[in-house]
């Protein structure tokens, strides 16, 4: 196969991956934060895609632009599911936490199974098959826009969290949970706003990565191991290492749908994940524990 062809594949990958990022990215956010794993993750993000089929169908309005709205509207959800169910549940076993969201994910799964059924549904926009031409270079024009919506999404947040009172606060909460406390910090409000951005995060990447993929009600669970993999790999709490993970992953899918099938994407996608594991169990980005 020609030279411009991995070059073509890889670069696809790279863009893809970017929204794979910001989908491990609110997974990150709240871990980080909160301590709660999120095992409602994709199911949340599918969500999020069945919202803007449906407005779509409806209004005709581009994913792209449904793009802050969507991401609004989750963070909404994301902020009353932690408000309302997830904060009772901080100081109980990680069991429970595990039970409460599973279940959670659950009802997500069944209620988009009863509403959409289970056939697989996407949008058609008009940009869809065009791509730009660089030299030998080919880039197909909806990876390209869904790869540079996730970096602004990506920057946005990193700026929130880096240059806001607001974001300086909720670093300090998972800093140092007591410390928050004592210096008179609301803690739970803190709390449910990271997971409402972190909802907000992945309804974001739900809507980019519309574009790209089709959507099932069942595919909620594989996002959720996805975002799990990209996470570990890059760095468990780490916000730069789930964009590194999800390059790194949606890279590797790529070239493993090229050099051997694509159903063997999966695979190689765990062997980064075991590598890792082997040779720097913090991720590529965590911090090594003392």
């Amino acid at each position: 196969m020609p030279l411009d062809l991995y070059l073509n594949v890889a670069i696809g990958g790279v863009l893809t991956g970017l929204v794979y990022g910001l989908m491990a990215l609110g997974l990150s956010v709240i871990f980080g934060v909160v301590r709660v794993v999120n095992f409602a993750h994709g199911e949340m993000m599918t969500m999020a895609m069945y919202v803007v089929i449906t407005l779509f169908a409806a209004l005709h309005l581009d994913p792209l632009v449904l793009l802050v709205p969507i991401a609004v509207a989750m963070f909404g959800f994301g902020y009353l599911v932690q408000a309302s169910l997830i904060n009772p549940f901080i100081t109980r076993p990680e069991h429970s936490q595990f039970l409460l969201l599973v279940a959670i994910a659950t009802i997500i799964v069944n209620v988009l199974l009863i509403i959409y059924g289970p056939d697989a549904q996407n949008v058609q926009v008009a940009y869809a098959f065009d791509s730009y031409q660089i030299g030998k270079v080919i880039i197909d024009a909806t990876k390209l826009y869904a790869g540079i919506a996730a970096i602004v999404v990506a920057a946005a947040l990193f700026c929130f969290f880096q240059y806001t009172r607001l974001g300086t606060a909720i670093r300090a909460c998972a800093d140092n949970y007591t410390g928050a406390q004592v210096v008179g910090l609301d803690v739970k409000h803190l709390y449910a706003l990271t997971f409402g951005l972190g909802a907000a995060c992945v309804g974001a990447a739900g809507t980019i990565l519309l574009l790209i993929f089709d959507v099932t009600p069942s595919a909620g669970p594989a996002y959720t191991l996805l975002a799990f993999v990209i996470v570990i790999t890059g760095g468990l709490g780490s916000m730069p290492g789930a964009l590194v993970g999800g390059v790194l992953i949606g890279f590797t899918e790529a070239m493993a749908g090229l050099l051997f099938t694509p159903s063997a994407k999966s695979m190689f996608s765990f062997a980064i994940l075991v590598l890792v594991l082997l040779l720097r169990p913090q991720g590529i980005m965590g911090r090594r524990l003392a």
